[in-house]
C-alpha cells in the first residue's frame, strides 16, 4: 500500500522518511553505484529540502519497501540541474503540467519474486499506479523520469512503456541513464493493473499508514529485520533454493537485454550482485552465468 507524504502531511512522517532515506541509500549508493549524498546510512540531496511529494510503499507488516519522488518542472529539478548531460544540449524541461519522477526504487532485500502481493513485480506496478494517479489528480498530465535501461525494461513489460524520451543515453554509475516521459491517464493506469491484477484503491491515509508503520517498529519485528538480507545476501548465508532464485533473477535479467546498452547494463548489474555474496557462491553463480556472458 502507498503512503504519500508532502509538505502539508511529513510532520507526521519523519520516521518514515528516514526509512525511506535509507533504502535510497542501498539501492542507488551501494546497488547502482551513483554518486549520491550518503550521511548517518540515508541517502538525501538538495531536491528533498523542496518539499517534493512522495509515493511511499509499505508492506503489511509495515516496512518501507518501495519509494519514489515527484518535483515540478517549473522550478529546479534533477533533468536540468544534474542530469543535464542526458539533455543533450536540448533545454530543459519547463511545463506546469508536467512532474518529474526520480529515485524511483524497491527494496529486493524484503521482496520476493514473483507477481503476487509481498513480490518486487507487485510493489513496482502499485508504485507507478500511486504515481499515475496522484499525478492526475494534481491535475498532471505528463511525466519524465530518469531511469536505468533495466528499468526501463520494466515499464515496457508492465504496461507502461514510454511513449517518447528525452535527449540521450549517458552513464551513470554502474549502469546507463535515460530521461523517458509517460503520460498521465486513465488507459495507463488501466494497463498497469490489468497486467498486475491490481484492482483496489492503492492507498493509505495518513491514519492507516501511521498505524501501518508503526507496526514494524514493535521490538519482534525490529529484531527481524536486523536479521533480513538483500537478495545476493541470502544467496550467501540462506538455502540452497535461495542461490537458485539469484541465479535465476540474474538470468532473467541477461536474457531480457536486446541492445548493447541493454546487455551492458544487465552484465553490469550482474557484477554489483556478485560483489555482495561469498567468495563461494560468487564462483557458483559465474560458472552458471558463464555461457551467458557474450
Amino acid at each position: 500500500m502507498i503512503l504519500v507524504v508532502d509538505a502539508i502531511n511529513k510532520h507526521k512522517f519523519h520516521d518514515v522518511l528516514e526509512e525511506m532515506f535509507r533504502l535510497r541509500a542501498r539501492v542507488f549508493g551501494e546497488r547502482l553505484g551513483w554518486e549520491v549524498n550518503i550521511v548517518d546510512g540515508m541517502e538525501r540531496d538538495q531536491f528533498d529540502d523542496l518539499d517534493p511529494a512522495y509515493a511511499i510503499g509499505l508492506d503489511d507488516d509495515g516496512n518501507v519497501v518501495s519509494c519514489v519522488r515527484a518535483l515540478q518542472t517549473t522550478g529546479p529539478h534533477m533533468l536540468s540541474d544534474v542530469f543535464a548531460d542526458i539533455l543533450d544540449g536540448e533545454p530543459p524541461i519547463r511545463d506546469p503540467h508536467m512532474w518529474e519522477s526520480t529515485r524511483f526504487c524497491v527494496d529486493t532485500k524484503r521482496l520476493g519474486r514473483g507477481n503476487g502481493r509481498g513480490s518486487v513485480n507487485h510493489a513496482t506496478c502499485e508504485l507507478m499506479i500511486a504515481s499515475l494517479e496522484s499525478a492526475m489528480n494534481a491535475g498532471v498530465s505528463d511525466i519524465v523520469t530518469v531511469i536505468d535501461p533495466v528499468m526501463n525494461r520494466v515499464l515496457k513489460r508492465s504496461g507502461n512503456a514510454p511513449y517518447d524520451y528525452v535527449g540521450k543515453t549517458v552513464p551513470m554509475g554502474k549502469v546507463p541513464a535515460m530521461a523517458a516521459l509517460l503520460d498521465a491517464t486513465d488507459e495507463r493506469v488501466s494497463a498497469i493493473r490489468t497486467f498486475s491484477g491490481i484492482e483496489s484503491d492503492v492507498f493509505l491515509t495518513d491514519e492507516e499508514g501511521r498505524a501501518l508503520f508503526d507496526k514494524s517498529r514493535t521490538p519482534q519485528t525490529e529484531v527481524a529485520s536486523d536479521t533480513v538480507s538483500t537478495l545476493p545476501e541470502r544467496a550467501a548465508n540462506d538455502n540452497h533454493g535461495t542461490f537458485n532464485a539469484l541465479t535465476s533473477y540474474c538470468r532473467d535479467q541477461l536474457n531480457a537485454a536486446r541492445t548493447h546498452e541493454e546487455r551492458a547494463a544487465a552484465r553490469a548489474l550482474v557484477r554489483s550482485i556478485t560483489e555482495t555474496v561469498s567468495e563461494k557462491d560468487r564462483v557458483r553463480l559465474e560458472t552458471a552465468l558463464r555461457h551467458m556472458a557474450d
